[in-house]
């Protein structure tokens, strides 16, 4: 190969981390600026968090209220609340870059593919996260607030028991609150993420309900981790994401007959006894 060889094949390679480094500076500088707008406001978003437990404790007559038990507390809770916010916010823009990125590499039924997966899969992580926080969470704090020992009055005879209430930690509730909002928004991206597989190819809808046993074992060890030891909120979570993993059977089953619907049209399609999808020699389940 001689020298001007290298110098052309290296010149593609180039342009493309030159491209790959002006995404990534808009990116990041999208980023940067979303959290710097969520830190102004911080204190609104944690009031806005805190209203579930908030809710929980006036069922029970007790105060709302978190305690400090850092100094530097404070302070770490609003960059956590600025830096989930400010991804939130640069989303859009982030996925647009990515897009931007790749689009150019796709051909036109590639991008028309893959286009409406990165607009679903948004949408699907906050309906997920809604759920969690108008659902899970108040039943979650209702559990564990179970657990506290309120004092009787000093006129009851009982007046030595002990008082056992909650004086929860600012960090540790936002840690706490934030694992259950990006579990469940996380949880919600299964039908995105198989559909998106089974339209490469990589899964199919009779493989998923082959395995659909273990799938289950999955999902109840999925519930038994994210969620506390509150059956109800086990049996929650492990119909929602169960339902998730039917529905993207579902899904993964009429993009297939979407497929083999064109390949007809092309007379592509050829039947045979395991119903694999057959031409002249080109394998079109990638296609």
């Amino acid at each position: 190969m001689s020298s001007d060889d290298i110098d052309d094949s290296s010149a593609p390679l180039i342009e493309h981390l030159a491209e790959l480094r002006n995404r990534l500076i808009y990116s990041v500088i999208a980023f940067l600026v979303g959290m710097v707008l969520c830190f102004t406001v911080w204190n609104p978003i944690f009031n806005f968090l805190t209203h579930p437990i908030c809710a929980a404790l006036t069922e029970r007559n007790q105060d709302c209220s978190l305690v400090l038990i850092k100094l530097q507390e404070g302070f770490f809770v609003a960059i956590r609340i600025s830096f989930f916010g400010g991804f939130i916010l640069s989303f859009p823009v982030i996925a647009y870059q990515m897009w931007r990125f790749v689009a150019p590499g796709l051909y036109k039924n590639e991008k028309g593919a893959f286009l409406p997966f990165l607009i679903a899969s948004p949408i699907m992580f906050l309906i997920g996260a809604a759920f969690a926080y108008i659902v899970i969470l108040p039943l979650a704090f209702q559990f564990f607030l179970g657990f506290q020992q309120i004092a009787p009055s000093v006129g009851d005879v009982k007046s030595g028991t002990a008082g056992v209430v909650f004086q929860g930690s600012m960090e540790e509730y936002l840690a706490l609150t934030t694992k259950f909002i990006l579990a469940f928004g996380l949880c919600f991206q299964l039908p995105v993420l198989l559909t998106l597989m089974g339209k490469a190819g990589l899964v199919s809808a009779a493989g998923l309900g082959s395995v659909r046993k273990y799938a289950v074992v999955a999902i109840l060890v999925l519930a038994a981790i994210v969620t506390p030891p509150d059956v109800i909120t086990q049996i929650i979570l492990f119909t929602v994401v169960y339902g998730l993993y039917e529905i993207s059977i579902l899904l993964v089953r009429r993009v297939e007959k979407k497929r083999e619907a064109d390949l007809r049209a092309q007379g592509l399609w050829v039947e045979d006894e395991d119903d694999d999808y057959a031409d002249d020699g080109s394998d079109e389940r990638a296609s």
